[in-house]
Order: C-alpha cells, then sequence, then structure tokens
C-alpha cells in the first residue's frame, strides 16, 4: 500500500465529509421535525434551491458567525480517517466498494447520531440497499464471498437488532441500519457477522462505562448507531 493511495483516500474521504455536512445539518434536528433549512440563531436560509449545496467547513452561519452543525473540520476530519483505514486494509473491487459506501454515509450518520441522537431514513436505507447493490455487483464479478449469505445475515441481525428495539430499548434507527451491517459482514463468513456485531457492542459497552465514570452515563442517552458503524467497518477491513 503506497503513501501516495493512502494520502488520495484521505483528500476522497475528507471531500466526501465536506460534501455531507450540509445533510448533517440539515438532519440533526430532534423528533417529531425531519429537517431544517436555516440558521437556528438569525433564521437566514442556509440551504435550498437558490442556494449553494454546500456549508463552510469553519461550522459557522455566513450570516451571523454563530456556530451550526459539527465543529470545524470534524466531518471532513471523520471522513479522511474512515476513507485512509479502508485504503489501508486493502480490500479491492466492489467489496472495497461497498466499504466505502458505508463509510459514506456512515459518516454522516455518526455526526448526526451524537447530536439528537436518531439515524435517518434517508441515510440508513440508501446505505443498506447501496451496500446489497456493490455487494451483489461483486458476486457477479466473481469475487471471494457469498451474496446469499449476505443477505441472510441482513436478514438475522436486523431481526436481532429488532428484539433488542422491542425488549432493551434499543432504537429503530439501529434497527434500520443493521442491514447494511449485516450485509457486509455476512459477505465474508458467519464468523465475520458474529465479531463484526460483538465489536460493536464492545466499543459501545466501553463507552458507557466511560460516561458513568463521568458522572454522565444516567442522564446522557448513549448514540449506538457510531458503535454499530465502527464495529462493522472496523472488523470488515481487517478481515478484507
Amino acid at each position: 500500500m503506497s503513501l501516495l493511495s493512502v494520502a488520495a483516500s484521505c483528500l476522497i474521504g475528507a471531500i466526501v465529509g465536506a460534501a455531507v455536512r450540509p445533510l448533517v445539518f440539515a438532519r440533526s434536528v430532534p423528533t417529531p421535525a425531519r429537517s431544517r433549512r436555516g440558521c437556528p440563531n438569525c433564521t437566514s436560509e442556509l440551504l435550498g434551491p437558490r442556494r449553494l449545496p454546500a456549508l463552510p467547513p469553519s461550522g459557522r452561519c455566513p450570516a451571523c458567525g454563530e456556530r451550526i452543525g459539527p465543529a470545524a473540520g470534524s466531518v471532513e476530519l471523520l471522513g479522511a480517517v474512515a476513507f485512509a483505514v479502508i485504503t489501508v486494509g486493502g480490500a479491492s473491487g466492489w467489496v472495497a466498494a461497498a466499504q466505502y459506501w458505508l463509510a459514506a454515509c456512515g459518516i454522516a450518520l455518526t455526526m448526526i447520531d451524537l447530536a439528537v441522537r436518531r439515524l435517518p431514513d434517508v441515510l440508513t436505507l440508501p446505505a443498506a440497499a447501496g451496500t446489497l447493490l456493490l455487494l451483489a455487483g461483486a458476486a457477479v464479478a466473481g469475487e471471494p464471498g457469498g451474496i446469499g449469505r449476505a443477505v441472510a445475515a441482513a436478514a438475522l441481525v436486523t431481526a436481532v437488532f429488532l428484539l433488542l428495539s422491542l425488549f432493551a430499548g434499543m432504537g429503530l434507527g439501529d434497527v434500520k441500519l443493521a442491514p447494511a451491517i449485516g450485509a457486509l459482514l455476512g459477505w465474508s463468513s458467519w464468523q465475520t457477522v458474529l465479531w463484526g456485531t460483538a465489536a460493536g457492542f464492545a466499543v459501545g459497552a466501553v463507552s458507557a462505562v466511560g460516561l458513568l465514570l463521568a458522572g454522565r452515563g444516567r442522564r446522557e442517552q448513549v448514540a449506538y448507531g457510531p458503535f454499530m458503524l465502527v464495529g462493522a467497518l472496523g472488523v470488515s477491513v481487517l478481515i478484507s
């Protein structure tokens, strides 16, 4: 793996982060609201048909200068790191495309979930559909893996998360993200499904313990979506 390819991935990931920043801003609103277009401080319209489809990486409103959305450079940095890690993992072809696709959706989902504890359908559903479509391309191309297992794993992981939503308080957004997670992990093996989902729970548990030690765990709801994504992508990259 050359340094040039990793650097190029960092650049592309940062560009993807900048591209999803408007979506993060628009969808980082609490339920039942679905989206927003204007600055919450000065009400200036920031997104719309006559506006540029981008927001400044400073994370501040161009009109009033108040902070809006994620902190300066945070989405771009997350994109750069995620894409670089996937490149270092060494996957290629359609499987790599599925990893990059889930990472691109995951950048926005992570920022939104951390901000308002929700995973909007406008991202979870394309994440699942795109991942399955790209893995189908991998199957047609004859890449090592199994599309049937990927579909079965998507269904199984979704069923498990649905049960957790009914009996353990997990959000429905996590359930809707589960098909993408299960499909990517299931492409490789059932063992990968086990390790990838377990990794998400493990990272989430460590975070919850950290919040409790900091005296915040009883007051704050933990955003589990980012842990699902980190666990799945991390294990997928390691075994690719």
